[in-house]
């Protein structure tokens, strides 16, 4: 079929009219929607500045009814810098600028010595007196530069969560937390063309992708359970003195987490006064512990699930047991005689732990620690998460297997024992933990976590009974009932496990965990605190259980959650 003449002219005239609307709309675009931007980006080419000319994308976090709250945001001001090429006198230009100077005689003379360099930044953050100041002083080797610097509303807030903006070498990048694990976000160097796809649309991208917007990340983080955790945090560090505690909360339904916090921890608006790099690690998944007897409804778990035990099955307890010439003792040594399941529950018995392990087995028990998630990482979007350690479970040895069951010689973070406890309050499935809600760019659609759900871990059967189980131990057990909730029922367990010693066996230091989930039945929060070496107490109940009510009181009432009593 031959194209006529008119035919081949106006398909040329319709290209070149479409050529044409591209190049206009791309000249609107950079002319007039991005206009200050530009228009900034060019006065920049003739002077040196410190940033990057569009502001690093802001970090929020999101509340109970979807309002956003800034946790991490830009600033922009002016600093101070001189041109080392143009300094004919070091020393009176120093006593020139001192006022406005926060660095020494020596730090200051030692960049302008710098006779190759056209820009040393000598002070940040002017005000605008500062800035008339330094213009009236006419110093031709001195000028004011535009700069940006990150900000942290609430301060210290979450401050393993969402790190800091700092130096690494001689850039300036996430260091920790979320401005770590999501730089390339926040700094717009990863794909923002979400929702444009297909050949059709690739002059689309071609078009708009030189936008100055950069993504915000929003986080799952709740402010004001946050603020209560980190209340309860505070008073519990004051208390007990302890060298790291934390806590978190998390929907056990979706792996939504709702809060999370740690002790000793630092103002990232002046991460420069922390004492130690150590403050900066995130103790809830970057360190292993071992968490003691919170791992008893676990090791019940396998065992009824299993089909080897009842919370009615009994067993003779002599307050001890002996295994390959090892003897394992109940916290306080005393036998009880013959007893059921639940009390081993609701007396925390080693005991009773040893009894469940040797009924199914050791390698049976170490296949359900590996189910639950305890070997892994939970693959939270934060950095330097580490995996559990269970390889004493491939070891063989009858004791190695035995401790475990109790939760000693072997260690899991925090938040994977978090998950893994969750099975139990979500009726058997492993869920993934995630800290990021969604990720937005202005003019495009939001990136949404969606929750990762692994089914049939246990039996919902099973998550139900052991669920049984751990209400008792809270309604009838812990500090002798004085805890039970008479309008919801509160499923919880408290661990108080001895600290490995580094030359060998234990050390006389103790690690108090206490974990829970409510209401009971239809958990909608499940909570985790731990403390590393407290003073003054040895059992955790005695140390966590108020707090951990205390939470459990907030979330209830602040979600205006029904009560199932």
């Amino acid at each position: 079929m031959r194209i006529g003449k008119n035919t081949r002219m106006f398909l040329v005239a319709g290209g070149l009219t479409l050529a044409g609307a591209a190049i206009i709309g791309r000249l609107f675009f950079i002319q007039v929607v991005s206009h200050s931007y530009y228009a900034e980006l060019a006065l920049r080419q003739g002077t040196v500045v410190a940033d990057s000319g569009t502001p690093r994308g802001r970090i929020y976090f999101s509340d109970a009814d979807g309002t956003r709250l800034p946790a991490a945001n830009t600033k922009s001001g002016h600093l101070l810098y001189i041109d080392p090429r143009k300094v004919t006198d070091a020393a009176a230009l120093y006593e020139s600028l001192e006022p406005f100077l926060k660095m020494t005689r020596d730090e200051f003379l030692s960049k302008a010595a710098k006779s190759a360099d056209p820009f040393e930044a000598v002070a940040h953050k002017l005000d605008a007196a500062d800035i008339e100041q330094v213009n009236l002083l006419g110093e031709a080797a001195a000028g004011i530069a535009p700069e940006e610097w990150r900000f942290y509303p609430l301060g210290a807030v979450a401050s393993h969560v969402l790190g800091f903006v700092g130096f690494d070498g001689d850039a300036i990048v996430g260091r920790y937390g979320i401005e770590r694990s999501q730089e390339s976000v926040l700094t717009g160097s990863s794909s923002s063309d979400r929702g444009i796809s297909g050949a059709l649309f690739n002059w689309g991208r071609a078009l708009f992708r030189a936008s100055p917007a950069r993504p915000d990340v929003v986080l799952t983080i709740e402010p004001e359970v946050q603020l209560t955790i980190e209340k309860e945090l505070d008073a519990l560090t004051e208390k007990w003195k302890p060298e790291r505690a934390g806590i978190i909360v998390m929907d056990p339904q979706t792996g939504k987490i709702l809060a999370m916090a740690a002790r000793p921890n630092f103002d990232p608006n002046a991460y420069g006064a922390a004492p130690s790099l150590d403050v900066f690690t995130n103790p809830t998944i970057e360190s292993v512990y071992e968490l003691g007897s919170v791992f008893k409804p676990l090791t019940l778990a396998a065992a009824i699930d299993s089909g080897k035990i009842t919370p009615e099955t009994t067993y003779d307890d002599r307050g001890y047991v002996e295994i390959g010439g090892e003897r394992i003792e109940n916290f306080d040594g005393k036998g009880r005689g013959v007893v059921s399941m639940q009390t081993v529950l609701s007396e925390s018995l080693n005991t009773g732990a040893v009894f469940v392990e040797r009924t199914i087995g050791g390698l049976k028990l170490r296949d359900y620690f590996e189910n639950l998630g305890l070997a892994d990482r939970t693959e939270v979007e934060l950095p330097g998460e580490v995996l559990g350690k269970l390889e004493n479970l491939d070891s063989g040895s009858e004791f190695d297997y035995a401790a475990a069951s109790f939760g000693q010689g072997v260690a899991v973070t925090p938040l994977a024992f978090l998950r893994a406890i969750s099975v139990l309050a979500n009726g058997g499935a492993l869920v993934k933990p995630y800290i990021i809600d969604r990720i937005t760019v202005e003019g495009g659609p939001d990136a949404e976590t969606r929750p990762v759900i692994q089914l049939n871990i246990l039996k919902p059967k099973t998550a139900e009974t052991v669920t049984r189980m751990l209400v008792r131990v809270v309604d009838e057990a812990l500090l002798d009932g004085a805890l039970k909730n008479e309008h919801y029922s509160i499923a919880a367990k408290t661990g108080t496990a001895q600290i490995a010693s580094p030359s060998g066996g234990y050390s006389d230091d103790y690690l108090h965990a206490f974990v829970g989930y409510g209401p009971a039945y239809d958990a909608k929060f499940a909570v985790f605190l731990f403390m590393l070496k407290p003073t003054g107490e040895r059992y955790a109940a005695r140390t966590l259980s108020r707090p951990f009510m205390n939470i459990m009181d907030f979330l209830l009432s602040y979600y205006r959650v029904p009560p199932d009593r």
